[in-house]
C-alpha cells in the first residue's frame, strides 16, 4: 500500500545536540485527517515543519506517496502549509492572495484564474475576492489562508494551529466548516494543535507526543477512554488514576490493590498480569451515591466502591460541578446534567461513594 506520508523512525537534532523530534514513526493513508496534539515543547510544530521541508530531518525518512522527500526543497514538495496567523499578503486582494502559489509555479494565466475562482465559489469567499485583508474579519481571512493553501491542490496540507487566533464561538463554527470541507475534497490534512476539544473533534486519528516522542496514536474515542501510557491518561480528558500492584484477575477484567481499595478495570492488551500498575477512571464512568447506600450497591453487585467526601457542588447553566475527595486526599472532579445531580442532593462535606463498571476503567503499565 502506497501512503501518503510516512515516517519512519525520523527524528531532529537541533546543532546545539538538543532533540526535538526521536524515532517518530507514522504512516498516514490517503484522505486521513491527522492531529498532532501535546503540550508546547512536545516536539509537534517540529515534525510538521520537517514534512514541510523548513526543518531538516536528522534521521530516518520520510516519504509521500512513496517517495523519499528528506533533501527535497519545500517548494518541490507536493505540500501546503497554513500557519496560525495566516501569512497573508497586506498590499494584495484575496484573489491574487489565494492564486499567488499558482502564480509562483508558472502557471498559465487563464488555468490560474479558473482553479482561483473554484476555490473561491468552494469556500464562499467570491463576494470579498477583490477587498484586502485588513478589511476582512478574522474568519475571513483563515478561510483566505485555507483557500491559498488548497488552491495549489497538494497532496498533503499542513496546518499549525490555523484557528488559535479566532475566538471561541468563530473556532467552533470554523472547526465544523474544516471537517466538512476535508472530507468533501478527499485531501490529507495533518493539522497540530494543543486543543484537546479540537483533536477530538476533528480527526480521525490523533498523535499524542511528549518531549519529542510519540506516546500514542488512536482514534479519538479510543485515545479517550483507552490510554497507553500514565502520560495520556494524565493528558487527555479528566481522569482519575489510581496506582497500586496487581491483585488478580476476574474474567476480562485485572484487579488492582491500591491505596482507597481493592479495585478493577479492563486491561489495554499491555498491561502485565503481576506489579505495579496505574487503573485510569474516567470521569465520565463515576457515579456518585450517598453513604448509606453502601450495602444496597454491594447487595447488587457493585464492586468499584470507593469513599469520598464532597468538597464543592456548584451548578453552572444545566450542568453540575461536584469535587468529591478520596480518603487518600487526592481530589476527583465530576460533572453531569443538573437532573442528575440536583442542587442539595450531596451537600457539601457530606460523606459519599464513588463507583464505576470495571469495563470503562482502563489499566496500564506504571511506567
Amino acid at each position: 500500500m502506497i501512503f501518503d506520508l510516512e515516517l519512519k523512525n525520523a527524528g531532529k537534532v537541533y546543532d546545539n545536540g538538543t532533540p526535538a523530534v526521536i524515532d517518530f514513526d507514522l504512516s498516514v493513508a490517503k484522505g486521513e485527517f491527522i492531529a498532532f496534539l501535546g503540550p508546547s515543547g512536545c516536539g509537534k510544530t517540529t515534525t510538521l515543519r520537517m514534512i514541510a521541508g523548513f526543518e531538516s530531518i536528522s534521521s530516518g525518512d520520510m516519504l509521500i506517496r512513496g517517495e523519499r522527500m528528506n533533501d527535497v526543497p519545500p517548494q518541490r514538495r507536493p505540500t501546503s502549509m497554513i500557519f496560525q496567523n495566516y501569512a497573508l499578503f497586506p498590499h494584495m486582494t484575496v484573489r491574487r492572495n489565494v492564486g499567488y502559489g499558482l502564480e509562483v509555479k508558472g502557471l498559465p494565466r487563464a488555468e490560474r484564474d479558473a482553479k482561483v475562482d473554484h476555490i473561491l465559489a468552494t469556500l464562499d469567499l467570491e463576494d470579498i475576492a477583490d477587498r484586502k485583508p485588513d478589511r476582512l474579519s478574522g474568519g475571513q481571512r483563515q478561510r483566505i489562508a485555507l483557500a491559498r493553501g488548497l488552491a495549489v491542490e497538494p497532496d498533503i496540507l499542513l496546518l499549525d494551529e490555523p484557528l488559535g487566533a479566532l475566538d471561541a464561538n468563530l473556532r467552533k463554527a470554523i472547526q465544523n466548516e474544516l471537517k466538512l470541507l476535508q472530507k468533501r475534497l478527499g485531501v490529507t490534512f495533518i493539522f497540530v494543535t494543543h486543543a484537546q476539544s479540537e483533536a477530538l473533534a476533528l480527526s480521525d486519528r490523533i498523535v499524542v507526543m511528549n518531549q519529542g516522542r510519540v506516546e500514542q496514536v488512536s482514534p479519538p474515542h479510543q485515545l479517550y477512554t483507552r490510554p497507553n501510557t500514565p502520560f495520556v491518561a494524565q493528558f487527555i480528558g479528566r481522569n482519575t488514576v489510581l496506582q497500586g500492584e496487581v491483585a488478580g484477575t476476574q474474567g476480562e477484567d485485572i484487579v488492582v490493590s491500591t491505596g482507597v481499595g481493592v479495585l478493577s478495570g479492563r486491561a489495554n492488551g499491555r498491561t502485565a498480569d503481576k506489579g505495579r500498575v496505574n487503573l485510569v477512571v474516567p470521569a465520565e464512568a463515576i457515579e456518585v451515591h450517598a453513604a448509606a447506600t453502601r450495602e444496597r450497591l454491594t447487595r447488587g453487585g457493585t464492586t468499584n466502591l470507593v469513599d469520598a467526601h464532597i468538597e464543592s457542588f456548584d451548578v453552572v447553566g444545566h450542568i453540575s460541578h461536584l469535587t468529591a475527595r478520596l480518603l487518600d486526599g487526592r481530589t476527583v472532579s465530576l460533572e453531569a446534567h443538573v437532573d442528575k445531580y440536583q442542587p442539595g442532593a450531596f451537600p457539601v462535606g457530606s460523606g459519599v461513594l464513588l463507583s464505576w463498571k470495571a469495563a470503562e476503567a482502563t489499566v496500564i503499565p506504571a511506567h
